[in-house]
């Protein structure tokens, strides 16, 4: 008999997410059956999508969704034997019973068997996971950026923007990075961004964005929403394109926000704007995996995680960031 130990969304959030929207249970888990797996959670992932869709993905009193790496510990599926490590989104549990696949598509993936000893299996859920192949995706399959082009990045100091940024350098771009605090500004140069500012401190959002590339940009990649994307619009070159993948300014707003209408520029510019989800290319995500860990061991990919250690801080260190607190991807290792 295995017991799991889960966090369940008791409310679904109101503003910004509080401890008591949670609680915390433990289950005994069922026996195995043919094609079921029994994994041991050993990181879970935090991100800023488990708080956009909350609502539209659960029900209360549900587990609360999101994505982990584990070990199976038991299995009666071939394709997942016993000690592999796989990517699993079995929500906020230590233990889980599933089967690799489920109505919508795969719950589970094992991670890549050329993953080097030297690099921690935790960034398959950061920057050699989702996180990164969203930037890449972004980057490659949306915008299609060219050597030589000026990319503008949002949120650049989170785990998206900061792979997203390392990502352009690669690809011969120029790239500018907006983040809320000089201790982030300081790592997007460590990671060689051409242009940072701290969106917090600038008198005029629009005019430090024409300050860091006054012949404009030709690709946004896009995480806040808000004023900054108003903004940005108004510095993008005429062709310009725009990745939406996050709206992290709008998240936690009880009523919509609202901005000046961008139709003018849109049209005026004409730019082509396009929002995405990184499962559109997960055909590739094994192949992308394999050459963003050629990267890293070439030393052109660099990667900083928040680690907070014990299921049981899933709520606090879920809160932490959100309010953008540290400066890494934020993970728990139960």
């Amino acid at each position: 008999m295995v017991k799991a130990k889960t966090w369940i969304l008791k409310k679904h959030f109101d503003g910004f997410p509080k401890e008591s929207n949670f609680e915390l249970k433990e289950e005994v888990l069922p026996e195995l059956r043919d094609g079921d797996v029994l994994v041991e959670t050993v990181y879970l992932s935090l991100d800023p999508y488990m708080r956009s869709l909350s609502k539209m993905w659960i029900k209360e009193g549900d587990v609360q969704y999101g994505t982990q790496l584990a070990k199976v510990v038991k299995s009666k599926d071939p394709a997942f034997p016993e000690g592999c490590y796989v990517v699993a989104n079995c929500g906020w549990r230590t233990h889980s019973v599933t089967k690799a696949k489920g109505p919508a598509g795969p719950i589970m993936t094992r991670i890549v068997s050329e993953w080097p000893s030297d690099i921690s299996m935790s960034l398959a859920l950061g920057s050699l996971g989702m996180p990164g192949l969203t930037g890449l995706y972004g980057l490659e399959e949306v915008c299609k950026i060219q050597p030589g082009e000026t990319i503008l990045v949002s949120a650049a100091a989170g785990a998206v923007g900061a792979m997203v940024g390392q990502i352009c350098k690669i690809k011969g771009c120029k790239v500018v990075g907006s983040a809320g605090g000089d201790d982030k500004v300081a790592y997007l140069k460590e990671l060689g961004f051409d242009q940072a500012f701290n969106y917090k401190t600038v008198p005029s959002l629009e005019e430090a964005l024409k300050n860091a590339s006054p012949e404009g940009y030709d690709c946004y990649f896009e995480s806040v929403g808000g004023p900054f994307f108003t903004a940005a619009l108004k510095n993008m070159k005429p062709g310009g394109r725009i990745a939406v993948c996050g709206a992290i300014a709008t998240y936690n707003d009880t009523a919509p926000q609202m901005c000046p209408y961008p139709h003018h520029e849109i049209i005026t510019r004409q730019l082509k704007i396009e929002g995405f989800m990184v499962s559109s290319w997960q055909h590739k995500d094994e192949e992308s995996v394999k050459r963003m860990l050629k990267w890293m061991k070439e030393g052109k990919l660099k990667a900083k995680e928040v680690v907070t250690v014990g299921f049981e801080n899933m709520p606090a260190a879920f809160l932490r960031m959100l309010k953008g607190d540290g400066l890494g991807k934020a993970i728990v290792k139960v």
